[in-house]
């Protein structure tokens, strides 16, 4: 089969197309033949070793962690699923990857495609997703009523973090360009701060929660906003020591993510604001709740760009720009699937 493959860490992975063998599922896990992989940050962090230490391929190892797919195989303990079934999943730091023509997926993280998407639809929800519902449901626990700063707000994560707050009746705040004001507004953002004409931190105020999408000093910033007691959710870093000793790594992780994070957790002290660093898990539960709300259209996907597969590598180079509106997704041999 195809797959989009890197063969080494660091400033040369060596990022191609390959025929590569098809997975086999084990005991618990599926075998879906793939229609379409949705596209994130992270795809193209993994292979330069910033989360080597924490996450483990075997070399080469292909690339990508949302799909959606047809069932073709099943595990002999599988019970919730059976060959012919159109799900969707994350397979996200399971140690293996979508950008294929068949994935392996662990029962417990897949869920049955929302019958009203199509599946470059359903590829690009699982990650942001599952990582918008953890950040604002598990750890900020967000109420009604109360308000959380999404920046970025026309990107993958953006995009769908934005409804799910107004699903859970929150009020949203955002930064975006001027020309994705009507786009976040359209999600339901309710203050949007063009960040090329003023700086959020001095027009946003009295929030409760932060969700940390943007590299460089934006959650620093993002402290002058926040209500006492108020909650930094960071998907992006800096890791932390809790990350650490959830992940059980050794002593030395836990004190050098406990160093790469004292700088934020000093200051959020001050601000009497908590800071936590969120590391997303596949939850085929949770995904089909998501499901839910796609299929009843209080979400909606937003899909910037479709590439084929012969054309990942470029899909991954586009997304790297930072300028998609929503999604970026590989579509596999969609003349198959007519």
């Amino acid at each position: 089969m195809k797959a989009l493959t890197f063969k080494r860490y660091g400033k040369s992975p060596d990022i191609a197309l390959r025929d590569v063998a098809r997975p086999t599922p084990k005991d618990d896990e599926l075998l879906v033949q793939v229609h379409a992989a949705g596209l994130n940050p992270i795809d193209n962090m993994i292979p330069t070793g910033m989360f080597k230490p924490v996450m483990h391929f075997q070399l080469p190892a292909i690339l990508g962690s949302d799909l959606s797919g047809v069932v073709i195989a099943v595990g002999r303990k599988v019970t919730r699923f059976k060959p012919g079934d159109a799900v969707f999943a994350s397979i996200f730091d399971q140690g293996t990857g979508a950008i294929a023509e068949f994935a392996v997926v662990p029962e417990h993280a897949a869920a049955l495609k929302p019958a009203n998407l199509d599946f470059v639809q359903a590829a690009s929800i699982p990650m942001v997703g599952l990582t918008s519902w953890q950040a604002l449901k598990e750890r900020a626990h967000l109420q009604a009523g109360q308000k959380v700063f999404i920046p970025a707000g026309s990107g993958g994560i953006g995009t769908f973090a934005i409804q799910l707050a107004k699903h859970l009746s929150a009020r949203v705040g955002t930064t975006v360009s001027k020309g994705n004001i009507e786009l976040v507004r359209s999600l339901g953002a309710d203050e949007v701060v063009d960040y090329k004409q003023q700086a959020f931190e001095t027009q946003l105020h009295g929030y409760d929660a932060v969700l940390g999408t943007v590299r460089g000093d934006t959650i620093e910033k993002s402290l002058f906003i926040l209500k006492p007691g108020g909650k930094i959710v960071s998907l992006i870093g800096p890791l932390d020591a809790a990350f650490a000793r959830a992940r059980g790594l050794n002593v030395v992780l836990r004190l050098v993510f406990g160093l790469m994070s004292r700088k934020i957790v000093r200051l959020a002290n001050q601000h009497s604001v908590s800071y936590g660093f969120l590391f997303v898990r596949p939850d085929g539960a949770q995904l089909g709740q998501i499901g839910q709300l796609l299929e009843t259209e209080r979400i909606r996907p937003v899909i910037d760009k479709v590439f084929p597969l012969s054309e990942a590598r470029e899909a991954l180079a586009y997304l790297a720009q930072g300028h998609a509106k929503g999604k970026v997704v590989v579509q596999m041999s969609p003349d198959k699937y007519q």
